[in-house]
């Protein structure tokens, strides 16, 4: 320490020091001068290849540690590379852009909306390609339709079917299904319903969907058929499934309950068959019931089987167009007894053929099945059959009851009674043979094991529709004559009509299948002609195909081809005429039903397969529309799937731009709901409050002459309209007479069924809405009056007019129905140009709808019928819930040979809504009803009359209803409440008299 740098008081007054700090780094600094010098050789070194790695990165790492981070540079976290590896995707989410309950990741969504054979193909008695070539002899296949009324064993006798070709172990150990009024455990879900794949189906154990299979059967001798079946909903409002199975098919098997015997649905579905000229097959199920809960004696089950079989006759007969061939009785073998849920089936021939078998008769079998049924007796001393009971006394016995039901209650009396020691030795004797556990098994599981070997395999269900169902062969002619809108001199109906696959390609598409995880459509279809492969392109025909018109036609590529089994499809090669074939790729242009040809026919031999035609029609509506708005067009696409799905269901967009859907029942649009929500657009619906769709009409001739001018003045239309005779509009529907039928046979037709005069038959322009529409336009012009050559050119225009206007009534933008509009007088301008499309179309419909409002209009509504079960005591409660709901009663009688009562009413469509379950509430659950509807009636009251007074949150009555029912239709659909003919008539003096006339 120098003196110098210090003054008097100690105090530093020397150079500058430096701080500590700064000495540090000073320090620092000095070693890296250090090592610089060191560096520099180093770095002479790497410049000849000698600085190490090693000091490079210690020299990094002592910079990185003293250099400042910013910080937003700052990681705190590690990167998605060093957590997951590299090549791994990483999304970044930013805040509050997607909901806390939607994940981020989301997981693998499996879409399985069906059940499927999960192991490939089943196992089966007979192998896939003895199938498929025994499909190539049309005269050794059946096309069959089993239907029936809901719960009578539709598909459970398909289950048998099915059981006896397939391995199916689960069918094998479960319980048999419970009937109706009979309470079981719920069965193993793998052990019933073969052809109940939709999931919704599974959940409410009953078949909601048309399901084919094809499989392989025998019959008595030991032939192979090759058996194609549609198992059908035996729910009414599913009827729509069950026609565009007939249209498959070639023959019905109808399933009828021993115990509940011919019903609603039963009576409909032998109309149809009627009107589609099917063979009709009769299986008389559930004959167990008979034992089991009725407690029957032999005798008396006979007599209630037989008045089973006069009741389906009964119905056959009342159709019009039935022919005695079509009546059904066991000794003609087009009868066949079940249990299906038990597991056995047999026929007359097939009973007969094991007692000749096993007692070594001496007697044909045929010919002893002749006298198995009927009013023939066997005396068991005397071993002979006799035709009066009188002749042998007391010991003779029906030889049905002696035969057959006695045998049969022994059985199942033995099984139920008896323990094991004492049935075994009997069991062995009738050659039914089981293992020690079946003999420790629910006395119902043992019946159904023990009846199912002493019956053997359906031979006689077999033998049956051999026999008395056509084959495709057989019935082409006819199904072609009956089907077919194109010439029948054409090469292709004669193709047709010999059933032959060498001709060209012609299929009629009547159902389409969606996928399993509801990603693509499948067309179902029956090949008429020719030979469909995978690859190949063909043409699509709509419904709407008209020749010359090829709007709605489209080329496609056929994707692959299979054989629908329901569960599984049998992948094929080619498929050819007389099969049902399930089509790939064809899908996108079809609506509903459709034609589909090769491309080597030529345009004018083009013409479709005839539209299915439906008894019922779809008046109950719902208005559907997203919870998000953005998601209607996932809405849209599900409805089109829809269309697809359901042959009945429509759906539609009305002016207020609320989007429709309609059906014929709450079922049936819950089933569609269900389907739309989860399978097709999988998003939130807000639905409304169902209502109906409603009819306008006339009540009497219009009060005087209307015209209605065209928009440039130039042309006028005069009108009048009435209301039809009572089922004109019933034969228009019906397709009874069509407009496609010469002038002089329409004119013969309205003369002999309704006393028309013949030219005002042959005057007859249009029916509508549509080709088939309750509706129609006649010309009642007269020539010195009215230019009938320029009439004739304008014809199509006012045609579309009146298409236009019955589509859409001046009431509430509703149909027209039953009511005919004459065109009395047309003043048109010379000039080509101004009568053209846009001139007349107005104008027609125009003085439509004034001519329409001076006739008294009315407004209808649909009925149901409905049909009730009900015991004794639940009859009264019946009457009181239908009489809330403007219903009454038409028919009310006990069903013979059971406890319960048989009622039929009628009750207004709109006033059903909850029906059901009101009646189940209000009998404690032991009613059950069925209910569709069955015709249109007038609504009572004027809906024109602004003098009816309707009170705000009050239910309408009486000639309150009309004008009730229409306002709240217009208001709906966001139209004005007022109606008035103001807007229809330009003439002022005309708007003074029709007022003048409104106002007496």
């Amino acid at each position: 320490m120098d003196a110098s740098d210090y003054d008097e008081f100690g105090n530093y007054i020397g150079p500058e020091l430096a701080s500590s700090s700064d000495e540090q780094e000073q320090e620092e600094e000095s070693d890296y001068d250090a090592v610089p010098e060191e560096a520099d050789e180093e770095s002479d070194r790497e410049d000849s290849g000698g600085y190490t790695e090693l000091t490079a990165m210690a020299r990094r790492m002592d910079i990185a540690h003293t250099q400042v981070v910013l910080h937003e540079d700052k990681k705190y976290y590690p990167d998605a590379d060093e957590v997951f590896g590299p090549g791994v995707e990483a999304l970044v989410q930013e805040e509050d852009t997607q909901p806390l309950t939607e994940p981020i990741i989301a997981p693998i969504k499996v879409r399985k909306f069906q059940v499927d054979q999960e192991d490939g193909l089943p196992e089966t008695t007979y192998t896939k390609e003895f199938l498929v070539d025994l499909l190539t002899y049309p005269s050794m296949v059946r096309n069959l339709a089993v239907a029936g009324h809901l719960h009578h064993g539709k598909t459970a006798l398909v289950d048998l079917l099915v059981a006896s070709t397939h391995l199916w172990p689960e069918w094998d150990r479960a319980v048999p299904m419970a009937t109706p009024t009979t309470k079981m455990p719920k069965p193993n879900e793998n052990a019933f319903g073969y052809t109940d794949v939709h999931q919704l189906e599974r959940q409410r154990g009953v078949s909601l969907n048309a399901m084919p299979i094809s499989l392989v059967a025998q019959d008595t001798k030991g032939k192979s058929y090759a058996l194609n079946i549609m198992d059908t909903p035996g729910h009414v409002n599913f009827f729509d499934q069950v026609v565009a199975s007939l249209r498959l098919a070639d023959g019905l098997v109808l399933v009828v309950d021993a115990v509940e015997g011919v019903m609603a649905n039963t009576e409909r579905i032998i109309q149809a068959a009627v009107r589609e000229r099917l063979s009709i097959t009769l299986v008389v199920n559930k004959v167990d019931r008979l034992v089991l809960e009725l407690k029957l004696p032999p005798a008396d089950a006979y007599y209630k089987l037989k008045l089973t079989i006069e009741e389906v006759n009964a119905v056959i007969a009342a159709c019009p167009m039935a022919t005695p061939s079509m009546c059904l009785s066991p000794e003609l073998g087009n009868v066949c007894f079940a249990s299906a849920s038990f597991g056995w089936c047999f026929s007359l021939l097939s009973f007969a053929k094991r007692y000749v078998d096993e007692w070594d008769m001496p007697i044909a079998p045929k010919e002893l099945a002749k006298r198995l049924w009927g009013d023939v007796y066997y005396h068991a001393e005397r071993r002979t059959f006799m035709r009066k009971r009188a002749e042998g006394g007391k010991e003779a016995k029906r030889s049905f009851v002696h035969f057959v039901l006695e045998p049969v209650y022994k059985l199942f009396a033995l099984v139920t009674s008896e323990d094991e020691p004492r049935l075994r030795p009997a069991l062995e004797v009738l050659g039914v043979h089981l293992r020690q556990s079946d003999y420790v098994m629910d006395v119902r599981s043992l019946l159904r094991r023990v009846l199912s070997q002493f019956f053997g395999p359906p031979t006689g269900f077999v033998d049956m529709c051999s026999v008395h169902v056509k084959s495709p062969l057989d019935s082409a002619a006819l199904k072609t004559e009956h089907l077919f809108t194109g010439s029948m001199d054409s090469k292709v109906a004669r193709a047709m009509r010999e059933c032959s696959a060498d001709g060209p390609l012609v299929i009629s598409v009547a159902k389409q299948y969606a996928s399993s995880d509801a990603s693509q459509f499948f067309a179902l279809g029956r090949i008429f002609s020719g030979t469909v492969s995978a690859n190949q392109t063909v043409r699509v025909l709509g419904e709407s195909y008209t020749t010359g018109d090829d709007e709605d036609m489209a080329l496609a590529t056929v994707s692959g081809s299979w054989l629908y089994c329901s569960r599984y499809k049998i992948p094929v090669s080619g498929l050819c005429a007389g099969s049902w074939v399930l089509l790939g790729g064809v899908d996108s242009s079809i609506s509903k039903t459709a034609t589909i040809f090769d491309t080597t026919v030529s345009d004018e031999e083009l013409a479709i397969i005839r539209p299915l035609q439906f008894s019922a029609e779809s008046v109950v509506k719902i208005a559907v529309e997203p919870v998000v708005p953005t998601e209607l067009p996932k809405m849209l696409s599900g409805l089109r799937k829809i269309g697809k799905t359901y042959p009945l269901a429509q759906t539609r967009v009305e002016e207020s731009g609320e989007h429709v859907i309609l059906g014929t029942g709450e079922l049936y649009l819950d089933c569609i709901m269900h389907d739309l929500r989860s399978m097709y657009a999988e998003i939130e619906i807000k639905v409304a409050d169902p209502v109906v769709s409603f009819r306008e009409t006339v009540a009497e001739t219009s009060a005087l002459k209307v015209f209605g001018d065209s928009p440039n003045g130039k042309n006028r239309l005069t009108m009048i309209s009435e209301p039809m005779e009572k089922g004109i509009a019933e034969d228009i529907e019906s397709g009874k007479v069509l407009l496609t039928w010469p002038a002089r046979q329409v004119g013969q037709f309205f003369e002999s069924s309704y006393g028309w005069d013949i030219l005002a038959g042959r005057s007859i322009w249009a029916f509508g809405p549509g080709d088939c529409g309750p509706n129609m336009l006649s010309d009642d012009t007269l020539p010195g009056e009215t230019n009938k050559t320029r009439l004739r050119a304008v014809r199509d225009a006012v045609k579309q007019g009146f298409q236009w206007a019955a589509r859409e009534g001046p009431l509430c933008d509703e149909p027209m129905r039953n009511t005919r509009f004459r065109i009395l007088s047309a003043e048109l301008a010379e000039s080509a140009i101004h009568r053209g499309g846009g001139q007349i179309i107005p104008a027609a419909r125009r003085v439509c709808y004034s001519s329409f409002l001076t006739a008294e209009p009315r407004l209808m509504e649909p009925v149901n019928f409905v049909e009730i079960q009900a015991p004794a005591a639940c009859v009264s409660a019946v009457y009181t819930i239908l009489g809330r709901r403007r219903g009454h009663v038409t028919h009310d009688a006990p069903k013979p040979g059971s406890p319960m009562y048989m009622i039929k009413a009628l009750i207004p469509t709109i006033d059903s809504s909850g029906f059901e379950t009101d009646l189940r509430t209000f009998t404690q659950g032991q009613a059950f009803c069925q209910q569709y509807f069955d015709h249109w009636q007038v609504v009572p009251g004027d809906p024109l009359d602004k003098g009816t007074v309707l009170r705000a949150l009050e239910p309408s009555s009486g000639q309150q209803l009309a004008r009730d029912f229409m306002l709240k239709t217009r208001r709906r659909k966001g139209l004005s409440d007022d109606v008035s003919i103001d807007k229809f008539i330009d003439d002022p003096e005309l708007l003074d008299i029709v007022k003048s006339f409104e106002a007496n």
